[in-house]
């Protein structure tokens, strides 16, 4: 399914409503641009606003959650609501709307970002880390496994004290610059893929007795509709 509620309006300075469709990476590099801070981590990041606020997307000790202000939804049975800041929580990579059995989709999102000339300067120096720690440039998506909660160790590290660094099946390899990522090197199929995440949090559970946890979210592939 694909998206196309992407308008984005300035209500106020620093206050921007997004429609759910719109890519995360331009909203992050308009507002910084503009001189407000808060998505400052946003550029670069890919996806839309509405997968952004469903998973509370974050990085660099910024997510997506300190800064909504509103979100308006749509529920199964067709009714369009507008939830405040107050009614809602976020987590890490997890929001109130995972649990919502009525949400249909995220419509779009209002943000309150706060004035910042540092805003710029703060992304350019996250982008340049990002292109020196994560593979830029590589088909992926993201980061694969959530942190583990209370351990003193990243999942792309465990990753890498097993020894996955490089290891492939089939198109589908853990990244060599960062083991959290896992890239798409040769026409990887959806089989490949879920090969090697199987493969991976077996080898870290069975090292370090530790189940890594899924960042990202399985959607099953229908040939009818």
């Amino acid at each position: 399914m694909l998206n196309r509620v992407d308008q984005l309006e300035v209500t106020e300075p620093g206050v921007y409503r997004v429609g759910s469709g719109f890519h995360f990476n331009r909203l992050g590099m308009r507002c910084s641009a503009e001189g407000f801070s808060g998505l400052e981590f946003a550029g670069g990041i890919p996806g839309t606003v509405g997968g952004a606020v469903f998973m509370n997307a974050g990085a660099d000790c910024q997510e997506s959650g300190d800064v909504v202000d509103s979100v308006e939804i749509v529920t199964m049975d067709g009714e369009l609501q507008v939830l405040r800041r107050s009614e809602l929580a976020f987590g890490y990579r997890w929001s109130s709307f995972q649990d919502m059995k009525d949400l249909a989709a995220i419509v779009a999102v209002t943000f309150r970002l706060t004035p910042s000339t540092a805003a710029t300067e703060r992304q350019r120096a996250f982008l340049e880390r990002r292109r020196r720690t994560q593979p830029i440039g590589e088909r992926s998506a993201g980061s694969v496994f959530r942190n583990p909660s209370g351990a003193e160790t990243s999942a792309g590290r465990l990753i890498e004290l097993a020894g996955l660094k490089g290891f492939a099946v089939g198109g589908a390899k853990v990244s060599n610059v960062h083991a959290n990522f896992f890239v798409n090197f040769n026409g990887s199929t959806s089989q490949d893929m879920l090969a090697l995440i199987s493969h991976v949090k077996e080898s870290v559970d069975k090292k370090f007795q530790i189940e890594l946890k899924e960042e990202v979210k399985y959607v099953p592939y229908r040939t009818q509709m």
